[in-house]
């Protein structure tokens, strides 16, 4: 038998609601990747995030890579590099910005080491509540960045539909060049038309010359489509929405609180 990899969103997916991975999965992944299989993180964060998520959780298999940014960034944990590397053109980050406070919705953005936000507010406090990178507020965003940043994140808490009338101002400025999902009811995640995570599947599959049939994808939100669908074999949780349902190949019996991945990761060793 081949290879496998194992694509994994992290928020309602891998994690449970209190953002760990409990003992039954860990051991799971465990066998997985001792087997000589490869693990993936595949998530909207960007890759610092999901470093300190791989390193907060004592994580260490061997073969593991860190997919940042809803597929900008492939990181192999033990290189220690980037394997691909993509992002928003920096020319559209002022006019994204400044598209947003012409709507009302916050938006930032990264650099290598923080969050660049022109402003501090509600959404932005709301967002580190989980993401615990550091944070700098500047009216000159750009002059903080060496090069492309990997993403930007819309975040509108109260009220949906500005936030869509927002996405879809911004759609028609940037037409096919960037792509817009949103992850979560309140985040509208920007970046790249080149990656998404479904890119990540066949990206990284290519790279390490793993069968596409070879490859399983598990999430819960909308920006998990493409990688549930570009997998050979697509997951989606029980908690997930229904347009990931749809979109799957199996849904688990169980949600991400009660190890709903663990049996079908061991499935995956000797399939």
């Amino acid at each position: 038998m081949g290879k496998k990899i194992f694509f994994f969103d992290l928020d309602g997916t891998l994690l449970t609601s209190d953002k760990r991975i409990s003992l039954k999965t860990l051991e799971a992944l465990r066998k997985f990747t001792d087997a000589g299989n490869y693990f993936c993180i595949n998530t909207g964060r960007a890759i610092e995030s999901a470093r300190a998520v791989y390193k907060g959780l004592n994580l260490d298999f061997k073969g593991s890579f860190l997919c940042g940014s809803n597929g900008t960034q492939i990181y192999s944990v033990d290189e220690d590099r980037y394997v691909f590397r993509s992002g928003v053109p920096m020319e559209l980050v002022d006019k994204i910005l400044d598209l947003a406070e012409e709507y009302g919705v916050h938006c930032h953005t990264y650099n290598e080491d923080h969050i660049l936000s022109r402003h501090d507010n509600e959404c932005l406090k709301y967002y580190r509540r989980v993401i615990k990178t550091p944070l700098l507020i500047t009216r000159d965003v750009t002059k903080e960045m060496t090069g492309d940043p990997s993403k930007m994140i819309a975040i509108e808490l109260h009220d949906h539909d500005r936030q869509e009338r927002f996405r879809q101002a911004l759609q028609e400025m940037v037409g096919d060049r960037l792509t817009l999902l949103y992850s979560n009811p309140y985040y509208l995640e920007i970046f790249p038309s080149d990656a998404g995570k479904g890119s990540v599947v066949k990206r990284l599959s290519g790279f390490l010359g793993v069968d596409i049939k070879d490859t399983y994808a598990a999430g819960d939100e909308q920006n998990d489509i493409s990688m549930i669908e570009a997998a050979g074999c697509g997951i989606a949780m029980l908690n997930a929405t229904d347009a990931v349902k749809e979109a799957a190949d199996v849904v688990t019996e169980r949600d991400n609180d009660h190890d709903g991945l663990a049996d079908l990761i061991l499935g995956a060793i000797d399939r």
